[in-house]
């Protein structure tokens, strides 16, 4: 019987560690470390670094908060466009001055209604 070969990912010769590096283990690099190497680096205009890639927007909608208990508010009044918890909430938004309406409005930074 002849012996076979080892497959190449067995071979010895390719397990050996690489001789530029020997055998130094790779080191973690914080995230300051590498923004202060990249502010160090003559960079183009159009490079991308690590501090210009930009998130797409989010796909999953952002919450929304009572104006009056700041617990998460399904409901809005058409009325005055207000967010609210539930129905005793509702009543309170219900009678509110025009004023108020109009301060909780500014607080959240919606437009006015005015």
């Amino acid at each position: 019987m002849e012996p076979q070969s080892k497959p190449i990912f067995k071979r010895q010769a390719l397990a050996e560690t690489n001789p530029i590096a020997g055998n130094k283990k790779r080191t973690w690099k914080s995230l300051k470390q590498i923004l202060a190497l990249e502010r160090t680096l003559p960079w183009k205009e159009t490079d991308v670094t690590y501090s210009s890639i930009n998130a797409p927007p989010s796909f999953v909608p952002a919450k929304k908060y009572s104006d009056i208990s700041g617990l998460i508010a399904p409901y809005t009044d058409p009325h005055s466009k207000l967010q609210f918890h539930n129905a005793e909430e509702f009543q309170t938004v219900r009678s509110l001055p025009m004023d108020l309406t109009a301060g909780y409005l500014a607080l959240r930074g919606a437009t006015s209604i005015v």
